[in-house]
């Protein structure tokens, strides 16, 4: 393994042309995001500033490998998807805190680092779909998905998945262990089938008759509803209507897309620029627009497939605190068997 790491960190090195002096005009990004939706942004960012951003894209393992490579790693940029991964880029040390006016200004508290380690650039709901022609219910909690009325009729992934281990650490920061455990039982016991599957899997679903709600994020929606999933897919999205749940003591769970400036990062000044670009007008649309995420910039474009959704009011926990949970919310998936 740790072979594999110092061959991994070499061709780093030899790609990004790195030899103890940082390049001015370059910027080195790790990112386990799709090069789909990176490359618009880093095609933006170097038209408008004309510093250019040499990527390595990767599947999983971001934090292993900027540890691994130590002292000597040439990335600027550690961007990730979510909130628990940006935590543990924070708790592994791999990150430096970072202030910026523009960042503060542009991120809500609770998105962001309290030390500046980490910023969230965009924003997935977690959502409720149900059956278009089967239910008529008009808005719903996130505490209503265990009301026995829906035994028997919801869809969900495994709720391992990190978007649901997200979810039910939310819950945890809202009503405690005890109770969300007492929830999760009772979302268990409603469910149609095993959760397994994906989110637009549950639409699937709900189109088959299968299940008549079930939960999934808000980006999907638009994968869906614009065509870009296929056929099968936009018959899935136009058969559900979207209800964008709250707690009943707070907001919408969101989840998110971020970044941080790597501990070691030999293009600092550049790597700020790169993160501030993210948050401005320009970027914030990209993330929009192309992605179907929601911004983090108040007052940003929402895709007008999203934006027909709803007004979104995002749960005011801040995502640190919802992350210090799920360790306790994957043992409580385990605890109640809700994926068996």
């Amino acid at each position: 393994m740790a072979q594999a790491f110092v061959r991994s960190t070499l061709c780093a090195l030899a790609l990004f042309g790195f030899a103890g002096a940082a390049k001015a005009q370059e910027v080195n990004l790790y990112t386990v995001r799709e090069p789909g939706l990176v490359r618009p942004l880093i095609e933006a960012f170097t038209k408008k500033t004309g510093i250019k951003v040499n990527t390595i894209f990767m599947n999983d393992g971001l934090a292993e490998r900027v540890q691994a490579e130590g002292a000597r790693s040439p990335a600027d940029v550690l961007m990730t998807v979510d909130v628990a991964r940006l935590v543990e880029i924070a708790e592994k040390g791999i990150a430096q805190p970072i202030r910026s006016e523009t960042l503060e200004s542009a991120i809500p508290a609770q998105l962001r680092d309290a030390e500046g380690r980490w910023f969230a650039l965009s924003m997935r709901a977690r959502l409720v779909y149900v059956a278009k022609d089967r239910v008529r219910d008009e808005a719903i909690t996130y505490e209503d998905l265990a009301d026995p009325k829906w035994k028997g009729k919801l869809c969900i992934r495994s709720g391992q998945h990190p978007y649901n281990i997200a979810l039910i650490s939310a819950y945890i920061a809202h009503h405690g262990e005890a109770a969300a455990e007492t929830w999760l039982r009772g979302v268990k016991a409603n469910l149609a089938r095993r959760a397994t599957g994906g989110d637009r899997e549950v639409a699937r679903d709900i189109l088959g008759n299968l299940c008549e709600a079930g939960v999934g994020n808000s980006y999907y929606v638009g994968l869906m509803r614009s065509g870009a999933g296929g056929p099968d897919q936009l018959k899935w999205g136009d058969a559900i209507k979207v209800l964008l749940p709250t707690f009943k003591t707070g907001g919408t769970h969101v989840n998110a897309s971020g970044a941080a400036i790597a501990k070691n990062a030999p293009n600092r000044d550049n790597a700020v620029k790169f993160l501030e670009f993210l948050v401005s007008d320009e970027g914030q649309k990209i993330y929009t627009q192309d992605n179907f995420e929601y911004p983090v910039k108040s007052g940003a474009m929402v895709n007008p497939i999203i934006a027909a959704l709803g007004s979104l009011q995002p749960d005011t926990k801040n995502l640190s605190e919802i992350a210090r949970h799920r360790r306790a919310a994957s043992m409580l998936v385990d605890k109640v068997g809700f994926d068996n």
